[in-house]
C-alpha cells in the first residue's frame, strides 16, 4: 500500500478516536474500549474492510507503545503518595499475578477438559491489569479515591506487567521444551526484576544527570534527546535479559520526582505520546480481531471473565494485601478495579507467533475478556467507589495564567496555597504580612476571578494565592496564612456575622 493512503488512513483513524473519546466521560465508556471497537469498525469484517492478520507486527506495535505507556505512568507518579504503598503494591504486582494466573489456569483447565499448562497459559496473559486503561480511568475527572487507593491501583499497573510477561513466556517455553526446568524460571525471574529495577534506576538518574548538563541550544531537543533515552533504557535492559518494562517505569518515577531542565513541557509531551501510543495500541488490535471469531467464544468468554472478575481477582487482592492495613472495603475496590487492557491482547500474540495448537481460541477469549472488563469494571469504578465509601470530594484541577520552570541550582517554585476562615492574614494587605523577603505573591485567584497583586491589596478568606517561594521558606509562609486570629477577634467576627447582629 503506498504511504499516501497509509497516512490517509491513519491519521483519519487517530483523529476519529480522539474526536469519540471526547464524549466517552459523559457516556461512562472508558476510552480504551472506544478505540478497540473503531479499530474493529475498520478492520476485515467492518465497513472500514482493511484486512490486517499480522500478528508480530501488531505485537511489535504494542510493545513500543507499551514502553511509553509505562514511562509516562512513572513519571506522573508522585513518590511520596506511593512510598507509603510500596510493599502492599509489590505483593499486588508479584503474588497478586501468580495467584490470579493459578486460579484461572485450574479454572479453565477443570471446566473445558483442556491441559493444564495451556489454561495456565490463558490465566497468564490475563493476569496483570492494565497500566493504560488504570492511569486513563483513575486520572479522569470522575474519579476521586480516598487516601492511598489512587496510588496503590497505579503503581500496581504500572509495574505488574513485568510479571505477567514473564509467566507468560515461561508457559510456553515449558510447553514447547518439554525438559525446560521450573527452577531454571524461578531464577530467571528474579535476574530479569533485579536487572529491571537496577537499570531502571541507573538511566533514570543517568537521564536527569544529562538533562541538566547538556545545555541544549533549542529546547526542542529535550523532549527528543528524553524520547530516545527511553527506547535506549527498554532496549539496553531487554537485551541483556533483564524486564525493559519494569526499567522504563522505574526511569519514569526516578525522572519524574527529580527537577531537570523543562520538566513541565516533557511532562506534556509524554503525556501526549501516551495518549497516541494507547490510541495506535488499540487501534491496531482492533484492526487485529476479528469480531465473528470472537462470538464462537462467546459462552466461554463470559464464563472465565465472570470467574476472573469475581473469583479470582478477589481472592489475589486478599491474599497479596493479607497483612497490609487496608479496610474490606478498599480490597473490595481494589478487586474490582482489575481492568484489563491492551497487555493481555499483546500477550495473546505471543501464542500465536509461537504456532501453540489452541492459540486462535486463547486469543480470541483473551480479547472477549478485556471487552467485558471494559464494559463491566471501567465504566463503574465511580459507582462502585461511592458504594464501598471510598470515593472522595472530586476537587477540580485548578488552571493558572503562568506558569513558571524550575531552573537546577535555583531552590525556588511556585506553590499555591490557600487563605483559611478565621486567618490573621484574611484582611490585611500583602505588605502587612511579613513574607520573607524572597517569597512573592504573584496571583491570587477569588471568586473564579484572578487578581494580580500589588503590596497593597488586601486578602480575603478563601484566596487561593501563587506564591513564588524559596523551598526553605516554604514553611514560615504557611504558617503566616494559616495562623489564625486571635480567640476574642474569632468570636467578634462570628457574633457579627450571626443573625440578627
Amino acid at each position: 500500500m503506498a504511504i499516501e493512503y497509509l497516512l490517509l488512513i491513519g491519521s483519519f483513524l487517530i483523529i476519529l478516536s480522539i474526536i469519540i473519546s471526547k464524549f466517552s466521560d459523559n457516556l461512562g465508556v472508558p476510552a480504551l474500549l472506544l478505540f478497540l471497537a473503531i479499530g474493529m469498525f475498520a478492520g476485515s469484517e467492518g465497513p472500514g474492510g482493511i484486512y490486517f492478520d499480522d500478528a508480530p507486527l501488531a505485537q511489535s506495535i504494542g510493545v513500543v507503545a507499551l514502553i511509553f505507556i509505562l514511562f509516562s505512568g512513572g513519571l506522573g507518579t508522585d513518590w511520596i503518595e506511593v512510598r507509603p504503598i510500596l510493599w502492599q503494591a509489590a505483593s499486588l504486582s508479584v503474588l497478586g499475578v501468580f495467584v490470579t494466573a493459578i486460579t484461572v489456569g485450574f479454572f479453565v483447565s477443570t471446566v473445558f477438559h483442556i491441559p493444564f499448562l495451556h489454561g495456565l497459559l490463558l490465566g497468564s496473559i490475563v493476569s496483570s491489569t492494565d497500566a493504560s486503561a488504570v492511569f486513563s480511568v483513575l486520572r479522569s475527572r470522575h474519579v476521586s479515591l480516598r487516601a492511598h487507593l489512587r496510588p496503590l491501583l497505579e503503581l500496581e499497573s504500572g509495574s505488574n506487567d513485568p510479571m505477567a510477561v514473564f509467566l507468560t513466556l515461561g508457559v510456553i517455553q515449558l510447553i514447547l521444551i518439554k525438559d525446560q526446568s521450573v527452577i531454571s524460571l524461578v531464577s530467571l525471574f528474579f535476574f530479569q526484576m533485579i536487572i529491571g529495577g537496577l537499570f531502571g534506576l541507573g538511566f533514570g538518574k543517568a537521564m536527569v544527570f544529562l538533562l541538566n548538563r547538556l545545555r541544549l541550544s533549542y529546547e526542542g531537543l529535550y523532549p527528543v534527546f528524553s524520547l530516545a533515552f527511553v527506547a535506549l533504557t527498554y532496549s539496553v535492559t531487554a537485551t541483556i535479559g533483564g524486564s525493559g518494562f519494569l526499567a522504563v517505569y522505574i526511569a519514569g518515577l526516578m525522572i519524574g520526582n527529580s527537577e531537570f531542565i523543562q520538566k513541565k513541557s516533557q511532562m506534556r509531551f509524554f503525556d501526549g505520546l501516551a495518549w497516541l501510543s494507547q490510541i495506535t495500541m488499540f487501534l491496531t488490535l482492533g484492526l487485529l480481531v476479528f469480531p465473528s471469531h470472537i462470538l464462537q467464544v462467546l459462552g466461554v468468554g463470559l464464563l472465565v471473565s465472570g470467574f476472573l472478575m469475581v473469583v479470582a481477582r478477589p481472592i489475589s487482592v486478599f491474599l497479596s494485601l493479607m497483612n497490609a492495613n487496608i479496610r474490606g472495603k478498599e480490597k473490595l475496590f481494589v478487586s474490582w478495579v482489575g481492568l484489563r487492557g491492551a497487555v493481555p491482547i499483546v500477550l495473546a500474540t505471543f501464542p500465536l507467533i509461537a504456532n501453540l495448537p489452541d492459540a486462535e481460541w486463547i486469543f480470541n477469549v483473551v480479547f472477549f475478556i478485556v471487552l467485558t472488563s471494559a464494559l463491566l469494571q471501567g465504566w463503574s469504578i465511580p459507582f462502585s467507589a461511592r458504594l464501598l465509601g471510598v470515593a472522595a470530594p472530586l476537587i477540580p484541577k485548578r488552571q493558572y495564567p503562568i506558569e513558571f520552570a524550575p531552573v537546577p541550582g535555583v531552590d525556588t517554585e511556585l506553590v499555591d496555597l490557600i487563605v483559611p476562615y478565621q486567618s490573621a492574614a484574611a484582611g490585611k494587605s500583602i505588605v502587612e504580612l511579613g513574607m520573607p523577603d524572597d517569597s512573592l505573591i504573584v496571583l491570587i485567584s477569588r471568586n473564579e476571578n484572578f487578581i494580580v497583586p500589588s503590596g497593597g491589596t488586601f486578602l480575603q478568606e478563601g484566596d487561593t494565592v501563587l506564591v513564588l517561594v524559596n523551598k526553605t521558606n516554604l514553611p514560615v509562609v504557611r504558617s503566616i496564612l494559616s495562623e489564625l486570629k486571635p480567640a476574642n477577634d474569632r468570636e467578634a467576627s462570628a457574633s457579627s456575622s450571626a443573625p440578627g447582629s
